[in-house]
């Protein structure tokens, strides 16, 4: 922290996979999902001022709202609520990641605020009571708090670590269009069959994980197929590129990854991928595994 101005990234959250195990009497839908995280971010500046305010900027500042609505804005207006203090502070998020993608952005942008805004007025409280506070701004925000590979339960309330993880040499792809995470819950099929993940195999190299993960599913494809087609075209480019050992979409989509077998293969994957179609947004990324 330099002149009292404070950086946080936001990091991007990818579900490998995302199983529906249930539903709640309360209409919210039980999970359970492995998360990384990847270096691709969203980027917070924080700065001490009179009393709160958000800047948006960045390429996709012009796919979200009214900044007092931004999720930002709730978590900040929470965080100082619980701490009893005023918000004080004035925040830029550039906006650097593709809005309701399935890849967590604004959880992301939340889970950062918090953190930052933990470390700017110095509280010290544990993480876990940041982590609850999250949860009630969004499923998503826990994890993002987290911020490493982890196994997602509930509704997001419940993580364990995931050790033994090899780095994973991905490639993100989204094809310019946002989808609401709620529209897709309510599109998922009610007659899906149910599936069973096998136990984490120990210490995978990369294609033994990806054999394993293979054996898994995001239950909410379907769905999101079903309002979006152009996710299936997404999913066809990744699934036939050289050297693509898994393809699937993230979270409630519409971004889709795609695991390679070295990160020489993903860069070049994206690389025609990006000229083929200038209109997606595409990366190439390594997300850190867990020792």
């Amino acid at each position: 922290m330099a002149d009292g101005v404070l950086v946080e990234d936001a990091r991007a959250k990818l579900n490998l996979d995302l199983l529906v195990t249930g539903r709640r009497a309360d209409g919210y839908h039980e999970l359970d999902s492995l998360v990384v995280f990847l270096p691709l971010a969203d980027r917070l500046i924080f700065k001490p001022a009179p009393g709160l305010s958000l800047e948006v900027a960045g390429p996709f500042a012009g796919g979200l709202g009214s900044p007092e609505d931004n999720l930002v804005m709730r978590a900040a207006r929470a965080l100082a609520a619980a701490a009893g203090i005023e918000p004080a502070v004035a925040i830029r998020l550039e906006k650097l990641l593709p809005v309701a993608s399935g890849i967590g952005g604004g959880s992301a942008d939340a889970a950062a605020t918090l953190r930052g805004l933990a470390r700017l007025f110095g509280l010290d409280g544990p993480a876990d009571q940041l982590r609850e506070l999250g949860l009630g701004l969004g499923a998503d925000v826990p994890v993002c708090l987290w911020g490493r590979p982890a196994r997602l339960r509930g509704i997001g309330e419940r993580l364990d670590p995931v050790r033994g993880l090899p780095d994973l040499p991905l490639v993100l792809v989204n094809p310019g269009i946002g989808l609401g995470t709620a529209e897709v819950f309510r599109a998922l099929d009610p007659e899906r069959r149910a599936v069973a993940r096998s136990p984490f195999p120990p210490h995978p190299s990369l294609t033994r994980f990806a054999v394993w993960l293979l054996e898994s599913r995001n239950e909410l494809e379907p769905a999101a197929l079903g309002l979006a087609p152009v996710i299936g075209d997404v999913l066809e480019r990744l699934r036939t590129e050289p050297d693509c050992l898994v393809g699937r979409m993230s979270g409630s989509g519409a971004t889709c990854f795609g695991l390679f077998t070295d990160a020489e293969s993903a860069a070049a994957a994206a690389a025609r991928i990006a000229r083929d179609e200038p209109g997606w947004w595409c990366r190439a990324a390594t997300a850190p595994g867990e020792p």
